[in-house]
């Protein structure tokens, strides 16, 4: 409702700047009326999304996780990129983000991360990023400045303290300590905080060490995993209405979503809705909401 008011309070300020105009020719004001209909244009934008927000957990928290594809140095720097578009993303709605568990590259850039998006309704909008992005550019790693393809899975879940219809027993984990990795201050590195835990009949292995303590880590880890299985059983309650209604079209949660082309031209392409943005560098620093929004209607 407050948006709502706020959309409310914008138009009466665009009408009156209008009457102002009408009575004065004013350059100031005519500016003053294009930014505020640019505001409302977006704030109304922003509103519609908010319409199509409707998921089980959709106002939660997002848990991400990025994973480098076969293509090694190349590879790993696309999904630094891609962690970086998506914390200029959440910076720009107002989101925080943290880093849970990170595996940095070889020689460059990260093998997988792991980062939690804090904020109202984070994972109704992030949840549309599952499945494989693909990179086209020349690359910086080739002496012979020849193109490459890389390829990065990013996989989103709902951050979750307990779930009511999932029911975890301790005797199903396997549960790892080991010293944390990377950067740290002179506790992190020198005791085993850090927890990777395996939950035996799914097979999904979750893992932490950005946290001080090996408890935090632990309750970390607990959280991901809920998280893990929450979106597990969302995945399959899909794949099984698709089969119901006979739908030939698998879900794609996993299967290339969207390409980023750097060269010979500049073109983002969302393969799902067909949506395209020349400008990737827009893109690159977090200007997805227009993707979002695309994939949220054609759901």
């Amino acid at each position: 409702m407050e948006k709502f008011a706020k959309l409310e309070k914008l138009i009466d300020d665009i009408q009156t700047i209008i009457e102002l105009c009408e009575l004065e020719e004013d350059q100031d004001l005519f500016f003053e009326l294009k930014e505020r209909f640019k505001q409302f244009e977006k704030d109304y934008e922003n509103l519609k999304i908010l319409t199509l927000l409707s998921g089980k957990y959709d106002s939660y928290n997002a848990i991400v996780n990025i994973h480098a594809g076969a293509g090694g140095t190349e590879a790993q720097d696309w999904v630094q990129m891609l962690y970086r578009m998506y914390s200029m993303y959440a910076e720009k709605q107002g989101f925080k983000t943290q880093i849970i568990d990170v595996l940095d590259g070889d020689e460059a850039g990260i093998k997988n991360i792991n980062f939690i998006v804090y904020g109202v309704n984070a994972y109704g909008y992030i949840k549309c990023e599952k499945g494989i992005h693909r990179l086209v550019r020349i690359s910086p790693f080739d002496s012979n400045a020849r193109r490459h393809t890389s390829f990065a899975s990013v996989e989103v879940m709902p951050e979750l303290e307990e779930a009511e219809d999932i029911e975890i027993k301790p005797d199903d984990l396997k549960i790892d300590t080991y010293r944390a990795s990377g950067a740290g201050g002179q506790h992190i590195n020198k005791t085993e905080s850090a927890i990777r835990i395996t939950h035996i009949p799914s097979g999904i292995v979750v893992a932490c060490q950005t946290e001080r303590s090996q408890i935090q880590n632990r309750e970390m880890a607990m959280k991901m995993l809920y998280s893990k299985l929450a979106e597990k059983q969302e995945r399959e309650q899909l794949e099984q209405i698709a089969s119901i209604k006979g739908e030939i079209k698998k879900i794609e949660w996993g299967s290339q979503i969207r390409s980023y082309v750097f060269c010979p031209y500049t073109l983002v392409k969302d393969h799902r809705t067909g949506f395209e943005d020349p400008d990737v560098q827009a893109v690159m620093n977090g200007e997805i909401q227009d993707f979002i929004f695309a994939y949220l209607q054609k759901i």
